[in-house]
């Protein structure tokens, strides 16, 4: 089977192509619901772009070319679209609003605002740290900044603004988060350097267009590893995944308790490694999830949630209570669908225990309107002897619209 292209990575090609110069054309562009929201506010930007199935063609405008939005910037669903595209917009010459759907709404932006403002930003949100943000004209100069928590979005927030700041712009991570915004900004031609936890970016460059494919995600890849790892006699092959180093945490993590996992085909395309993954059912021991690890698999644990419970020892998730923060309270909602499915959970403030060695029923379950819960959950109930419901299932198309079929064609 194939994915479609990788979320992360086709946010970041679509915003640094809306500002180089030149047409670009990003092949294999994520198919979700968030990348759509980016498209959208570039467009709003007046950047034209052209849509031929999952490849797209975007006229960049260059560092100073971007229009006024004649309404607010709509990011939808998507957190990645509003903090990474506010970088860019805080040195716009015009004023501009961004905002998103009711859960968007919700979700603070407080680890945004900070360092913006302390570059010169001049922005004002609801409440002091929720969306929308209404953003001023403002001239931003360079910063030296050490993120209190490591997060990417954050990182490429800071460093897209110095992208117009004169001078050197440096962001400092306490640990290393992905790095797809460092090999997109080279790509670009960018001058960027990367000396341990230290990126630096000098500012004004000249960006220039590129023809780039996107890998296949390797998120979405999870909940399939979880999917063969919980079905007896299952074999799957995965094409031209995503393995970026700085992501490959999961399939460390998958082949230290125990799973079959084998890479084969490995290239580079555009700085990023791809390859192809071979996963068989495999006895897996469990483990514990915890510290930097924990930020290496933030947005996979929910389905490494519910291979816990079919896992020998259990799983333990420490150190992530930025999970309560997401589109939904992930904590509290895999805490919730595992319930129905009759599996033990004990929760933490700042993550959960499931015990291993249990036994799915099938049951009613609920995605919340979170797109990996609907994944993980519908992955849980391939394991339940009978037939599951999943409310608001939808939610998947956020970040994987064709996510349904595809298991479907699989679990023939």
């Amino acid at each position: 089977m194939r994915l479609p292209g990788d979320k992360s990575i086709s946010h970041r090609y679509a915003m640094l192509a809306a500002i180089a110069e030149g047409h670009s054309r990003i092949g294999n562009y994520s198919t979700g619901a968030d990348c759509a929201s980016t498209l959208g506010a570039l467009e709003s930007l007046g950047v034209r772009i052209e849509r031929d199935g999952a490849s797209v063609g975007i006229a960049g405008r260059g560092l100073e070319g971007l229009q006024p939005p004649s309404a607010m910037l709509e990011a939808g669903n998507s957190g990645s679209t509003i903090r990474m595209l506010s970088g860019i917009l805080a040195a716009q010459r015009f004023p501009s609003r961004i905002g998103g759907d009711e859960s968007l709404s919700r979700r603070p932006m407080g680890r945004i605002l900070g360092p913006l403002e302390a570059m010169g930003a001049s922005i004002a949100a609801r409440e002091g740290r929720f969306p929308p943000l209404e953003i001023r004209p403002a001239v931003l100069r360079p910063i030296d900044y050490t993120l209190p928590v490591a997060s990417a979005q954050v990182k490429t927030c800071v460093l897209f603004a110095g992208l117009n700041a004169a001078g050197v712009t440096t962001v400092r991570e306490p640990v290393r988060t992905r790095d797809h915004t460092e090999i997109a900004l080279r790509e670009f031609g960018a001058s960027i350097d990367v000396v341990g936890g230290a990126i630096s970016l000098q500012g004004r460059p000249r960006l220039e267009a590129r023809q780039l494919e996107v890998p296949g995600d390797l998120s979405a890849a999870a909940f399939f590893l979880v999917a063969a790892l919980l079905v007896p006699d299952s074999e799957l092959r995965l094409e031209g995944v995503g393995l970026n180093p700085t992501r490959s945490a999961l399939l460390d993590f998958l082949v230290s308790i125990g799973a079959e996992l084998r890479i084969s085909n490995p290239r580079v395309e555009a700085g990023e490694m791809a390859g192809d993954l071979e996963v068989r059912y495999s006895r897996i021991r469990g483990g514990t999830i915890e510290k930097e690890l924990t930020a290496a698999l933030i947005d996979e644990i929910p389905a490494l949630a519910v291979l816990g419970a079919a896992s020998q020892e259990g799983l333990v998730v420490r150190d992530a209570a930025e999970l309560r923060v997401k589109e939904t309270d992930r904590i509290a909602t895999v805490a919730e669908n595992l319930g129905r499915m009759g599996v033990q959970v004990e929760v933490f403030p700042d993550g959960l225990r499931v015990a291993g060695r249990q036994r799915f029923c099938p049951a009613a379950l609920d995605s919340f309107g979170d797109h990996r819960i609907a994944m993980a959950f519908a992955v849980a109930a391939l394991a339940a002897p009978g037939e599951s419901t999943i409310i608001g299932q939808e939610a998947a198309d956020v970040s994987f619209p064709g996510f349904f079929a595809l298991l479907s064609e699989i679990a023939q």
